[in-house]
């Protein structure tokens, strides 16, 4: 078995033999646009679909379809099309986005020659004349090209791929102006926007047939608006939702073939298959998509170290998706991202929205307040952070963070901004490995009292409950490559605050299950100010009313649920807590 993970070459895939979905039969729907924006996040296999789109659109590959595309959906019943066009392929992602504005300019227009260039010697024997290379600007090269293609009776497909890769690296760079220097690439007459209206220009005169654009986000398409203001918009189409994505029958039989070449027990085809779900699914699109669909990388990702060496990966975020971090610390800095990403922190966490911005520019995402979050929900919906779940009963979109590879990028990124300083977080992670070695959750908690209650004084944040201790303990405890974390957790009709259940393939080690149950004593019921709740000896603060009914409630809780999961899995070394904090003040303790 081979998974192509990080492969995106179409013909490579299919000729060698690699793992593949066959997502062909769509194209008779994309070819209903003659100019298509299509965005998905990043590692979403975009770069895969152009590739597929390439080789069955090529002219020059007319003789390979059959080998190509016969035993796939669209070589059965293939449409007029294939195999009809010169196809001219951009890759904005080439483009080097540091240096000051004509520096990017000048990267951008030497990509495009080079790719023009490399367009002219693929189809040599198709063309007649030569097309001029303008090396100082590219959409004179453009205009040769079209021209040169028109005369020898060739239409031209042009591919696009990240086109908005190196203006949003610019504006979440770290560079000073860094929106000054973004508006300079998109507005006015800056090199993007001129670009994309000569692409604009090319299809009035019928000398791009065809355009199919792929992008994370649709921000650098409406700043550049009236320049290229002819894209039609089909990442929302319902029929489209698994074009960049694997299904849930797709992993089962990859999984089952697997297990099958490991000569694993067959329990283990139901244990790996809720592995990958939990970490690597819950992606829709579109609100009428029938079915939620896996992150196609990430589960390569798997695939491919789980049948090389018979176990799952040891990490189950991928390194070149942890990248995607910085698309968060982005968030955290614009008005009232912060406290959108701590609302979000938690399983059962969602956000609803009338819907989604489909036209938004990046003056309007800095111009929002903390009370008009559509934006960031919208920004956050593209860079596949959130994702679709669900519509109320008043029509309106429920979003939700779609898997624990997400929530570990939110939890490594919520303690880098809660609590900056990585030795304050070393100690921390020594107060967290405590408890889930030692089974001592006193370290832990002395830790959140002195460091994490200090960030929450901040008015910046505005929760006032058990969720915010909950997030403080969430950070630290986070472990992915020894746990399922699972903050909310459904057991009998019910939810646990938090468990950390051992891995399948963790349990060699003396680590232990851990259920925790939180509860919030406010200072008012408490009929205490901060002040005379810090000077509290700790007989004094566990002998309140309100913490001791608070304590006995968690511990209830704690007791019961951990008897239904110990039923559920049978093999638990489990340790339960009740941890209540009374205000941001003072935390009590308890093993349950």
């Amino acid at each position: 078995m081979k998974f192509p993970y990080g492969i995106c070459d179409f013909r490579k895939i299919v000729l060698q033999g690699y793992f593949y979905c066959d997502r062909t039969g769509c194209i008779p729907l994309l070819e209903k646009g003659e100019y298509v924006l299509f965005i998905r996040p990043r590692r979403f296999g975009k770069s895969l679909l152009l590739s597929t789109l390439f080789n069955y659109y090529d002219i020059a590959r007319a003789d390979e379809f059959e080998r190509l595309f016969g035993h796939l959906a669209i070589g059965k019943n293939p449409t007029p099309l294939h195999n009809s066009y010169l196809v001219l392929q951009w890759d904005f992602s080439c483009v080097d986005p540091f240096g000051d504005v004509e520096d990017i300019r000048r990267s951008l227009h030497d990509h495009i020659n080079a790719c023009i260039e490399a367009f002219a010697l693929y189809y040599r024997d198709d063309l007649r004349g030569d097309i001029r290379i303008d090396r100082a600007n590219a959409i004179s090269s453009i205009q040769s090209l079209t021209s040169v293609a028109r005369s020898s009776g060739h239409k031209v497909y042009l591919l696009i791929d990240e086109y908005d890769n190196f203006a949003n690296q610019v504006m979440m760079g770290v560079q000073q102006d860094k929106q000054k220097r973004y508006e300079a690439l998109v507005f006015e007459e800056g090199p993007l926007r001129t670009l994309f209206k000569a692409v604009k220009a090319s299809t009035s005169q019928s000398l791009f047939d065809r355009i199919f654009i792929t992008g994370v986000s649709p921000i650098v398409m409406s700043d550049i608006t009236s320049g290229y203001n002819i894209a039609e918009n089909i990442y929302s189409d319902p029929q489209l939702n698994d074009l960049c994505g694997f299904t849930h029958t797709e992993v089962a039989g990859a999984i089952r073939d697997v297990v099958e070449a490991c000569r694993l027990d067959s329990d283990k085809m139901a244990e790996a298959q809720a592995m990958m779900q939990t970490y690597y699914d819950g992606y829709k699109f579109s609100p009428d998509a029938d079915e939620t669909v896996y992150n196609p990388t990430m589960a390569l990702y798997f695939l491919k170290a789980f049948y090389q060496t018979c176990k799952y990966p040891r990490e189950m975020l991928d390194d070149n998706l942890a990248a995607d971090g910085a698309k968060l610390d982005y968030i955290a800095q614009i008005p009232g991202g912060s406290q959108l990403l701590l609302d979000l922190v938690h399983e059962q966490a969602t956000v609803v929205v009338s819907t989604l911005a489909k036209r938004f520019g990046i003056r309007d995402l800095l111009n929002v307040t903390n009370k008009d979050n559509a934006f960031l929900v919208s920004l956050l919906y593209y860079f596949g952070v959130l994702t679709i779940d669900d519509l109320t009963a008043e029509g309106e979109l429920v979003l939700r963070v779609p898997n624990v590879v997400m929530q570990k990028l939110y939890m490594e990124r919520l303690a880098e901004l809660l609590l900056p300083d990585p030795r304050v977080r070393d100690e921390g992670k020594l107060a967290a490995k405590a408890l889930y070695q030692k089974g001592n959750i006193e370290p832990l908690c002395t830790f959140v009292e002195q460091k994490y209650f200090k960030v929450f004084h901040n008015p910046d944040y505005r929760w006032a409950n058990e969720l915010t201790v909950k997030t403080a303990f969430l950070t630290l405890l986070y472990n992915d490559i020894l746990y399922i974390m699972d903050s909310e957790a459904e057991v009998g009709r019910q939810r646990v605050d938090l468990t950390m259940i051992i891995r399948p393939d963790m349990r060699r080690f003396t680590i232990l299950d851990v259920l925790i149950e939180f509860k919030y004593v406010t200072l008012a019921d408490a009929g205490l100010s901060g002040q005379a709740a810090r000077e509290l000896t700790v007989e004094a603060l566990q002998s309140l009313p309100p913490m001791q009914q608070a304590m006995a409630d968690a511990v209830r809780q704690a007791r019961e649920y951990g008897r239904m999961l110990e039923e559920r899995h049978g093999n638990l070394r489990l340790r339960r807590f009740a941890v209540v904090s009374l205000g941001f003040e003072r935390i009590w303790a308890k093993e349950a």
